[in-house]
């Protein structure tokens, strides 16, 4: 009979060992878990701490009694592994509840160990709190019952901004300190703007491209020397794999942080698999290594290594990243590589944004989101692509993130036959859109210029020109731009005096049609993508530098 310890519980290490045991019905199968909770769902606790999920009993997926009576497994919390031997194929358990260690053997071990919480090297640390367990939920609830007045969150991901939410909801004030330029670093500049101006439109104060210098009791010390008032602290600048166990044990740790794994989520140790927060992944665009700390792949990583234990075929899985999170009355969600990755590893591309509402526009409640495609300048490859909005943003970015793992390219986003009622979506879903947006710019048809181009386009000779209504215009417009609306260009367009013109409208969708026309006149014109919205919404609509919205 087969014996599989496995080290660490939730969502990696239980789906190995459930799915282990409806192939197997006879392997001894031990679950170690150094918390005092085996599983549960830690992406709800930031809406546990904000009311939203009111009974943190909902939280708690499965315990060592449910878990034996329905798969005989042996469950055992607050058991920590001290040490693996592995000549002796043996570990050294540290029993937290009895405090006294004992020794197992093993005929295949599984390390789920996950990741754990960056702490800075600052002073006072030791004063702040981390969410990544039901214990850690367990003492901010503590302090939350002493009604702090104000919090101040260090770090701009995805669990900062979750927590910045609920606080707010629950009467604090929040401040958020983040040492880069934006929040949310998977987005690029100007989908991060719409995220940014949705935290201060709900009373979040940014302290961007700012550093902690130290925690006090009652305040925090920026680098710089201002002082935020802080009665309650909380880390959220991320995590990065536990190794501390495997690396005891000499398992190859690669290049990012996380342990190597092949395809089977072997380690460097044919007796040893590992998986989910707690290894490098391999990512689907050039086969990199790379840290993607998310549940749905961890759960992916136990049923590979359960079925390659039990000898079953494998396909092998890469990564594309794709995440989303709710901030207040917005959603966004991201999928593939950013504009900033891409750049950084010299890779040419195309880049097209469009704002398209939610479903068809005639219908009730239609809601504008902002979406980013990604490609390839030559195959139209899909790199990835970028949403935030109030509504459909989830249903586009999986759509979109499936086109990725299927290898659709940009201009077949357009051939999808998606679900069509004007209370979901519109005759022209805005993933079709996306599609006809890529083809015209590949294959010529459509000249296109970015928000952050603009000022050497007008160096270069070009006149502004914005085809909007003239009350539009006049409600803001860019700097130099003139104003011909767009069913007045037949008559108008001698007006220009210039063949070189740069053509803009509110979100792109005039500018393609008077851009069109003029170079059927010819004209050298360009459409500005994404139009004046997404321009007004960018770091270049100079009415703010980056930096300068930290104090807003």
């Amino acid at each position: 009979m087969r014996k599989v310890v496995i080290v660490g519980g939730v969502a990696g290490g239980m789906s190995t060992a459930t799915r282990l045991r409806r192939l197997d019905s006879e392997a001894e199968i031990i679950v170690l878990e150094k918390s005092g909770h085996v599983s549960y769902a830690n992406c709800g606790l930031p809406y546990f701490i904000g009311g939203v999920i009111d009974d943190k009993d909902s939280l708690l997926l499965q315990t060592p009694k449910s878990l034996y009576e329905r798969f005989r497994l042996d469950v055992r919390v607050r058991n920590e592994v001290i040490d693996i031997d592995r000549t002796k194929k043996e570990l050294l358990v540290q029993d937290h509840l009895t405090q006294e260690s004992y020794t197992i053997t093993y005929d295949t071990l599984v390390l789920s160990t996950g990741a754990k919480p960056v702490i800075p090297s600052i002073e006072g640390v030791e004063l702040a709190f981390t969410l990544r367990n039901i214990e850690d939920v367990e003492r901010m609830v503590s302090a939350l019952e002493k009604k702090p007045e104000s919090a101040v969150i260090i770090g701009g991901g995805f669990i900062g901004l979750e927590l910045a939410e609920n606080l707010v909801n629950q009467g604090i004030k929040v401040s958020i300190v983040e040492s880069a330029s934006q929040v949310l670093a998977p987005l690029d500049a100007e989908m991060a703007s719409l995220v940014e101006e949705e935290l201060q439109k709900n009373d979040v104060k940014l302290y961007l491209q700012s550093n902690v210098q130290s925690i006090r009791t009652g305040s925090v010390l920026l680098e710089n020397g201002e002082v935020l008032p802080s009665t309650l602290t909380i880390l959220a600048i991320g995590v990065r794999p536990d190794v501390t166990l495997a690396e005891r044990a000499g398992l190859g740790v690669g290049s990012k942080g996380g342990l190597v794994v092949n395809r089977f989520n072997l380690t460097t140790d044919p007796n040893i698999y590992a998986i989910g927060d707690l290894v490098e992944k391999v990512d689907e665009l050039d086969d990199s290594a790379t840290l993607v700390p998310l549940a749905n792949i961890a759960n992916r990583h136990g049923r590979i290594v359960a079925d390659h234990i039990a000898g079953r075929e494998i396909r092998e899985v890469k990564t594309i990243g794709t995440a989303i999170v709710k901030v207040f009355d917005l959603v966004i969600a991201t999928t593939g590589w950013n504009e900033k990755r891409l750049k950084r590893s010299s890779i040419d591309y195309l880049s097209i944004h469009s704002h398209p509402n939610s479903h068809a526009g005639y219908y009730p409640d239609a809601k504008q989101m902002s979406i980013k495609l990604l490609f390839s300048d030559k195959t139209g490859e899909i790199y990835g692509a970028q949403a935030v909005g109030s509504e459909g943003v989830d249903k586009r970015i999986d759509v979109l993130a499936t086109a990725i793992r299927g290898g659709i390219t940009a201009p077949e986003l357009a051939d999808l036959e998606l679900a069509y009622a004007p209370p979901f979506g519109s005759a022209k879903d805005p993933v079709n859109m996306l599609g006809y947006m890529a083809e015209n710019v590949l294959n010529g048809t459509e000249k296109i210029a970015h928000w952050d181009q603009i000022d050497e386009m007008v160096y270069r000779g070009y006149k502004i020109v914005d085809v909007r209504s003239q009350n539009e215009f006049e409600t803001g417009s860019l700097p130099g731009a003139v104003n011909i609306p767009v069913d007045e260009l037949r008559t108008r367009h001698p007006e220009l005096r210039t063949k070189k013109v740069l053509v803009t409208c509110q979100v792109g969708q005039r500018g393609h049609t008077a851009a069109m026309y003029l170079n059927a006149l010819g004209y050298d014109a360009f459409n500005l993508d994404g139009g004046y919205l997404l321009w007004s919404k960018s770091p270049a609509n100079g009415r703010k530098e980056r930096k300068e919205i930290a104090h807003v």
